[in-house]
């Protein structure tokens, strides 16, 4: 059986529009909610929170828990790797950002194309190899979002790995461009512990749309939808943990409900999964898992997450009219610093980020035409 794993990369805010602005006193209720529970397993990064993820998990858990309660799994932060002098600072800053004397588990971040200038030109296995043999490291790994191919090439060429952090949920399961179940196979193959990482698809499989919900409540009406995603992945062998992320505690106190309640999927519930992911496949306009990656790239501070979240809801009603998320996109970006769609310029830096490989310029073209216009306040 997996083990429930707590992701930090959405907790809560005092303000939603500064993601430092992080309520400690909910994340102390929720870490104490998932301690209750009997689990252990913290997931961070350098990068997440603007930088202060890793802090955050210093003073909710590392300042009122003792060492052995807990695990911790962090990321060294391709993005920004260009030499190998940056790894020794950067790894010294984690481990103080996270107030450890090491790190249960150290990932490579977002081995794909997307950050080939640094583990091509940089060592960056070596130097994980060697921290772990100095003792700062318990396990190396790492996390991708490559395809099934790209990943059988690095673990072909690096048996020092340990495990694999993928993404995996039933939307993803065949999907021809992430690959879960390819990739499970070939982390299978070269006997590689499996993560499990963005089982709810960052939220699109906690509130799919009404056609699949009937569908899903006229077979049981006593399941959760987020229920179905969870016995999903809770079920598949060979995992090692299903991280989680939330952003109160009630999201929280879910998670932890549906993973003690994971019975398998039957057959038939199987397909009742493959009609879902058809209909909302065909709802989805952009597949954004708000990972926000891009945003930090965008010369034009763009908060490219925030604005595919509200075009998505928009796009779901299916009219031309005013909607609250139009009105949200308008308060939201007429506030000071935050640029709106249109100021793209096309430098295409979101791309390379992207692990979903969306083409984010062409899609913000169609945000301002559905925004940006005299029914928004957006008239010149």
């Amino acid at each position: 059986m997996s083990k429930l794993g707590m992701g930090l990369m959405r907790l809560p805010l005092m303000d939603e529009n500064d993601q430092t602005s992080i309520d400690y006193e909910e994340v102390n209720k929720m870490v104490d909610a998932y301690m209750d529970a009997g689990f252990d397993y913290f997931d961070t990064a350098f990068v997440y929170h603007e930088g202060v993820g890793e802090a955050a998990f210093r003073k909710c858990v590392v300042e009122r828990y003792p060492r052995e309660s807990f695990k911790i799994a962090t990321k060294l932060p391709l993005f920004v790797i260009t030499e190998e002098s940056q790894l020794e600072p950067i790894f010294a800053q984690q481990l103080e950002n996270c107030g450890v004397d090491y790190i249960d588990y150290y990932m490579l971040h977002n081995v794909s194309g997307f950050t080939e200038n640094a583990w091509k030109n940089v060592d960056l296995y070596s130097f994980i190899q060697k921290k772990k043999e100095e003792g700062y490291i318990k396990h190396i790994g790492i996390s991708t979002h490559g395809n099934a191919e790209f990943l059988e090439e690095i673990l072909f060429e690096h048996p020092e790995l340990e495990f694999v952090l993928l993404q995996i949920n039933y939307l993803d399961w065949e999907d021809e461009g992430i690959e879960s179940r390819k990739c499970l196979e070939v982390a299978r193959k070269y006997n590689k512990q499996v993560m499990i990482m963005e089982p709810y698809k960052g939220g699109f499989l906690a509130d799919v749309p009404e056609e699949a919900e009937k569908i899903m409540k006229d077979y049981n009406p006593d399941r959760s939808v987020v229920s179905w995603a969870m016995r999903f992945v809770a079920n598949i062998e060979d995992v090692e943990v299903v991280l989680t992320g939330a952003s109160n505690l009630e999201q929280l106190e879910s998670n932890i409900q549906e993973f003690n309640d994971t019975d398998p999927l039957n057959d038939e519930e199987m397909e009742i999964i493959s009609q879902v992911s058809e209909i909302i496949n065909s709802n989805i306009t952009v597949d954004c898992t708000k990972c926000r990656y891009c945003v930090d790239t965008c010369p034009e501070d763009i908060d490219i997450a925030k604005i595919f979240d509200l075009y998505n809801k928009h796009k779901l009603l299916e009219t031309d009219e005013w909607t609250q998320f139009g009105n949200a996109y308008l308060n939201y970006t007429k506030l000071d610093g935050v640029g709106i769609a249109s100021d793209c310029i096309e430098c295409e830096n979101c791309i390379e980020e992207c692990p979903q490989q969306i083409n984010i310029p062409e899609v913000l073209k169609d945000v301002a035409k559905t925004f940006e216009t005299e029914i928004y306040g957006f008239t010149d």
